[in-house]
């Protein structure tokens, strides 16, 4: 994995991006001869074009992000990027004609748009055939060796088979006497040389999936194996690189403290963060106020009570603050007290089923980033009467407010959502991968994705 803006992307993803990147210019560039070419004038030097073909195909490569081209579903089916390509590039288009009409100037594609829009989802596609296939192939993964044989290397196993891993296990080292849950691991005795062995075995990778470390660790073998150039890494930070997340069974205070992370070096980021958030939460506003009217009358036609409800959540620091929404569930919603939302919840009003699925409901909340409570990016805010019992049953549950809460946030877009300690657990461990990684680069990756997530209506509830 290529680790960027303290983010890691597989190396697969980044290529096929790039070549995805090259494969829209050349669309382009092929639509505006066979244009050209009909209506009869010159093509014109390719190097006076490029500057706008780098434009516009970098607008469609927002697109694909943001609907989930690169994400695992895409990566597993081929039907599913295929879907996704089609959404991508006619919103990438679209873009480009809403771009062109507000910047009227010596542009091509307006009049090639067609051309470039059908050449693009047959390269791309193409490109997943042919390439995707090829990068996802075990030759071109990491290999990693695993320094263990119970239920952490099982994990790093069954990690290891989905379609996009990054990496292939070439082998297992039982380190210890005790019983193993992957029997192909060989022993640590049968093995003269561990350094030597790496070496054979072409790993550019050694992970540490030790169940026990006490007396455990070949400290010697490991400093040879890392001075010979081979990466070493512990199964913690390998699974948050893997998974981008935090791993709660396995994490402990040490690594948090010792890991990179936490950075205090974050005042021109938080400086940014800021700004971004007045200007953006201000245009929001202004821009959707006819649909929040619109939406609140029909609120209130629907059903009895208030168009908006005020709810008490905790914010940055454990501080409580109150946020406002549209109402989307029944006034008598808590008579039996607090409890998480369900599917299909009963509780919820004809028009509050299609504003949660399209998250209308969440737009007043843009009052409360603009006030500065709460960012666009960060942690849902929970309510305090979830988040006393949250902090008693999950580890390290009050980190995730040493960062502000936000609208949405990376485990909104990765996590479906749930409504179960074991639901709040997962999302706890991507909401620490947050806090710990955060960079507005990040932010900008779960600002694009989130149009996936209201698209697909991901998460909704």
């Amino acid at each position: 994995m290529i680790r960027l803006f303290k983010h890691y992307i597989p190396h697969a993803v980044l290529l096929l991006g790039l070549f995805d990147l090259v494969l829209l210019v050349a669309a382009g560039e092929l639509a505006w001869k066979l244009r050209a070419s009909q209506i009869g004038i010159d093509v014109g030097a390719f190097a006076d074009r490029f500057p706008a073909l780098l434009a516009a195909s970098g607008v469609v490569l927002v697109a694909m992000i943001s609907v989930g081209v690169y994400g695992a579903d895409s990566l597993r089916s081929m039907r599913f990027a295929a879907a996704r390509l089609l959404v991508a590039v006619s919103l990438g288009v679209i873009a480009l004609a809403f771009i062109d009409f507000l910047i009227p100037g010596e542009t091509f594609w307006r009049s090639t748009l067609a051309y470039a829009m059908g050449l693009s989802v047959v390269f791309l596609v193409a490109n997943r055939l042919i390439v995707g296939g090829i990068l996802g192939a075990s030759a071109f993964r990491r290999r990693v060796l695993v320094l263990g044989s119970g239920q952490r290397a099982q994990r790093l196993r069954q990690l290891s088979l989905r379609p996009e891993s990054g990496f292939v296990i070439v082998g297992y080292i039982a380190m210890s006497d005790a019983a193993k849950v992957v029997e192909e691991a060989i022993a640590r005795s049968a093995i003269h040389d561990l350094n030597r062995f790496v070496e054979n075995l072409g790993a550019s990778e050694v992970v540490l999936a030790l169940e026990e470390r006490r007396n455990a660790l070949p400290l010697k073998d490991l400093l040879r194996i890392k001075t010979a150039g081979v990466h070493v890494n512990d199964f913690s930070s390998f699974m948050e690189r893997e998974t981008g997340r935090v791993d709660l069974d396995t994490v402990n205070p040490s690594w948090l403290i010792f890991s990179d992370g936490f950075s205090s070096g974050r005042a021109v980021s938080s400086v940014a963060k800021r700004l971004f958030d007045v200007l953006a939460s201000g245009l929001l506003l202004l821009a959707t106020f006819p649909l929040i009217l619109i939406f609140a009358l029909l609120v209130k036609l629907d059903s009895k009570g208030p168009a908006f409800f005020s709810q008490t959540r905790v914010g940055l620091f454990g501080q409580p603050f109150d946020v406002v929404k549209l109402r989307s569930m029944r006034t008598d919603a808590e008579k039996d007290g607090a409890q998480f939302a369900q599917q299909d919840d009963p509780r919820v009003t004809r028009i509050g089923k299609f504003i949660r699925k399209v998250r209308i409901d969440e737009l007043p909340q843009a009052w409360s980033v603009l006030k500065g409570e709460m960012s666009f990016v960060g942690p849902r805010p929970e309510r305090p009467e979830f988040v006393e019992d949250l902090e008693d049953k999950l580890p390290y549950y009050a980190e995730r407010h040493m960062v502000k809460p936000g609208i949405t946030g990376w485990a909104q877009i990765n996590y479906p959502y749930g409504a179960s300690i074991a639901d709040s657990r997962n999302k706890l461990e991507y909401d620490l991968y947050y806090a710990k990684n955060y960079t507005p680069f990040l932010d900008l990756l779960i600002l694009l994705q989130t149009l996936r997530v209201v698209l697909w209506h991901e998460g909704a509830r």
